[in-house]
């Protein structure tokens, strides 16, 4: 059974950063991605990677400013972002063993961690 767990989430200012962590357990999968989701909005991909490969997926809405990457030594996901924006508010999942940026592929998520931008 996989677990994946969330940290790092927070408050910070427009402009500022944050790093997400997902440690997972588990057998091996593919792809890993990050969503989220904002109140009264459906959930969306953030960013995606291939476990292997190192290849990698973002929503046009955080090209140039999210980065996430992978330590498999310690089946490990990461999403730093920066330049952080007031729509940028949301709780932020991750998941395993889906497709890319399709949410509904994945049916291994985290518990979530909200992540808060003020202007």
């Amino acid at each position: 059974q996989v677990q994946l767990v969330e940290s790092g989430g927070g408050s910070v200012q427009a402009g500022g950063s944050l790093r997400l962590s997902c440690a997972a357990s588990g057998y091996p999968y593919n792809c890993m991605g990050w969503f989220r989701q904002a109140p009264g909005k459906e959930r969306e991909g953030v960013a995606s990677i291939h476990t292997r490969r190192g290849d990698t997926q973002y929503a046009d809405s955080v090209k140039g400013r999210f980065t996430i990457s992978r330590d498999n030594a310690k089946n490990t996901m990461y999403l730093q972002m920066n330049s952080l924006k007031p729509e940028d508010t949301a709780v932020y999942y991750c998941a395993v063993g889906g497709w890319w940026l399709t949410a509904n592929s994945y049916n291994s998520w985290g518990q979530g961690t909200q992540v808060t931008v003020s202007s």
